[in-house]
C-alpha cells in the first residue's frame, strides 16, 4: 500500500498528461502562457501506462484521474485510457478537462472505458469567459458538456472557481444551469497555485460565502457526511434532492486528514500534495532501467514522507514553484 506516516493510504492517483493548455485562465497562468516542459522530459504514453500499471497492480490504486494542463491535448489520450481500463483489478478512470475538444472526443473516450468527466466552467457569460480565459471558447465548452452527457459520461461534474468582483454573482445562475441539465456542480475555493503568485486570501471567495449566496435561492441540507469519506467536496442536497452541489474549501476547510490522493506529473515526478515543495523522481529511475519492483519501492518511500497538511495557514508557507498547469489537478 501507499501508506504515509499518519496512516493515510493513497488509492486515488492523479496523472498529468501534459502541462500545456489552450486557455489562459487568470488564476492559473499569465495571458502569454508559460514556458512548457521540453518534449523529451515528458513521459511517453508507454511510460505513463507502465507507472499506472505499477500503481494499480502493486500499490493498491483504485482510481485514476487524468489531468493536465489540458489532457485533451494529448494525442494518445484515448489509447492511454483504453490501456488503463483493461488493467486488473480495473480502476475507475475519469478525466478533468476544460471541455475544449470534448465534443469530438466524448464518444471515443466513453468507448475506451472512461467513467466520467469533470469540466471546468467558471461563467456562462461570454465576455467574462473571454476576460478570464483570454480565449473566446465558451460555446466549445458548453458543447463538450452536452457531448459528455450524451456519451454517458455521468455524472457530468462542473468545477467552478468564483473570483471576487469578476464572476462571484454567477453562483445561482450556474446552479440553475446544472439543475436543468442534470450536471453536478462543484465550487472550489481559489488556491495559491497561479504562476504569477498573485493569490491573496482576502480576494478569495470562501466556502462560507459560496454557501451563503446559494442559500438565498435554494434550500441546502447537508448530505450524509459518512458517505463523503475522503472526497474533497462537502455535499449538500438542493431543495431536498436528489440534486446535489459540492463545495471544496481547500483553503478554509482543509480535508488533509482524510486525503487519499497522490499525483504524478507529466514529467514523471511523484507529488504528495498540490502544495508540496518536494517531488520524487520516477522518470529517471525508469529510464535508467529500474524494475517494476524498484519503482514501487521508490514510490512507497515517497508517499511515506507525506506531510500532515498543506500548511497554508502556517506563516512559513511557501507557494509551490510549479503552477497548477504543471502539477495536474
Amino acid at each position: 500500500m501507499l501508506q504515509d506516516s499518519f496512516g493515510r493510504v493513497a488509492t486515488d492517483l492523479r496523472v498529468s498528461l501534459t502541462d500545456r493548455c489552450n486557455l489562459r485562465c487568470s488564476y492559473c497562468m499569465p495571458p502569454e502562457g508559460l514556458e512548457w516542459l521540453p518534449k523529451p522530459d515528458l513521459l511517453t504514453a508507454d511510460e505513463i501506462v507502465r507507472l499506472v500499471t505499477i500503481g494499480v497492480e502493486r500499490l493498491g490504486i483504485t482510481e485514476v484521474r487524468y489531468t493536465g494542463g489540458e489532457p485533451l491535448l494529448r494525442r494518445e489520450l484515448v489509447d492511454i485510457v483504453t490501456r488503463t481500463t483493461v488493467l486488473r483489478p480495473t480502476p475507475q478512470v475519469s478525466l478533468t478537462t476544460n471541455g475544449i475538444g470534448l465534443a469530438r472526443l466524448a464518444a471515443p473516450l466513453a468507448a475506451a472505458g472512461l467513467a466520467r468527466v469533470n469540466v471546468s466552467l467558471d461563467t456562462l457569460d461570454r465576455e467574462i469567459f473571454r476576460k478570464l480565459a483570454h480565449r473566446d471558447r465558451l460555446d466549445d465548452v458548453l458543447e463538450g458538456l452536452a457531448a459528455a452527457d450524451a456519451a454517458g459520461l455521468r455524472p457530468v461534474k462542473i468545477n467552478t472557481v468564483l473570483m471576487r468582483d469578476v464572476n462571484d454573482h454567477e453562483a445561482v445562475p450556474l446552479m440553475r444551469y446544472c439543475l436543468e441539465r442534470g450536471y453536478e456542480l462543484r465550487f472550489i475555493e481559489q488556491m495559491p497555485l497561479d504562476a504569477q503568485h498573485g493569490w491573496r486570501r482576502e480576494n478569495m471567495i470562501t466556502a462560507d460565502e459560496i454557501l451563503a449566496g446559494l442559500k438565498e435561492a435554494f434550500d441546502l441540507t447537508e448530505d450524509d457526511p459518512v458517505e463523503r469519506g475522503s472526497a474533497p467536496a462537502e455535499l449538500f442536497l438542493v431543495d431536498g434532492g436528489p440534486a446535489r452541489v459540492g463545495v471544496i474549501g481547500s483553503v478554509t476547510r482543509p480535508f488533509c486528514g482524510a486525503c487519499d490522493r497522490v499525483r504524478l506529473t507529466a514529467d514523471g515526478q511523484i507529488r504528495n500534495c498540490l502544495f508540496a515543495t518536494e517531488e520524487s523522481d520516477l522518470r529517471t529511475a525508469m529510464r535508467s532501467g529500474a524494475t517494476d519492483e524498484e519503482i514501487a519501492e521508490r514510490w512507497t518511500a515517497a508517499v511515506r514522507t507525506k506531510k500532515a497538511g498543506h500548511g497554508i495557514d502556517d506563516p512559513a508557507f511557501l507557494q509551490p514553484s510549479r503552477p497548477m498547469s504543471a502539477i495536474g489537478g
